[in-house]
């Protein structure tokens, strides 16, 4: 009951991550490689939390 509410954490991390690949792949698009790499990398960071938490489920 109490947990009616309670925000599910890993439908947030999907919505970060998708929004994470749409802005690298606006980046490579318009040629910012560097910026690409960055986002790239985090987004690889929020899909292993994503993993982690589908795991402990």
């Amino acid at each position: 009951m109490f947990g009616l509410f309670k925000k599910d954490p890993l439908k947030q991390l999907n919505k970060e991550y998708g929004e994470l690949l749409e802005k690298a792949m606006n980046a490579q698009r318009t040629g910012d490689i560097e910026g690409y790499s960055k986002l790239s990398e985090q987004a690889d960071a929020v899909y292993k939390e994503i993993q982690q938490l589908e795991s402990q489920r």
